[in-house]
């Protein structure tokens, strides 16, 4: 199950040197809800390997300001406490998937 992350908890999982995948996103936003299900099985695909969450840009806005998210959804890939990729609008979880690995 992917995390579900405030502002607080994605900065402590981007400062643990792991992988990490934050999903920003909105409920307003259809594509947003569409990526959700893509977000939950890469959760699950890579449990203990590196931590997959949601991130809503409604409650909690410091990351999206920090990292320039201008669009959502936006998925932000982190390691060792860097931005290393993102992925704007509705993508496959192929995408998703690879990039990922590519932390790994």
């Amino acid at each position: 199950m992917a995390t579900k992350f405030t502002d607080e908890s994605a900065r402590e999982a981007i400062n643990s040197g792991k992988p990490v995948v934050i999903d920003l996103w909105a409920e307003w936003c259809g594509p947003c809800i569409k990526l959700g299900p893509a977000v939950e099985k890469l959760a699950e695909e890579f449990e203990g390997k590196a931590i997959v969450g949601k991130l809503n840009v409604d409650e909690n806005d410091e990351i999206s300001a920090e990292n320039r998210v201008r669009n959502i959804p936006t998925v932000l890939f982190f390691k060792d406490g860097e931005l290393k990729d993102r992925t704007v609008g509705l993508v496959s979880i192929d995408e998703l998937r690879s990039k990922l690995e590519a932390l790994l």
